[in-house]
């Protein structure tokens, strides 16, 4: 049996933790002019992904 392939980006917005799996924050990439800069820094860092999106995750990326 062939090895399963892992959805590329997805493994590359994704890393599994014991919790789930941490991603980045949206918004933080572009038009940052107009948000304040409390918002920017409450937008540092990662989140876990929400426990519907979970499953569908694991499966994209099966070896991790």
């Amino acid at each position: 049996m062939p090895k399963m392939k892992s959805n590329k980006g997805a493994a590359k917005r994704f890393k599994k933790t014991a919790g789930g799996f941490k991603c980045k924050q949206s918004h933080t990439s572009h038009i940052l002019t107009k948000k304040s800069t409390k918002r920017k820094r409450q937008l540092r860092g990662t989140n876990l992904v929400e426990a519907a999106d979970v499953a569908q995750i694991a499966s994209m990326l099966p070896y991790a």
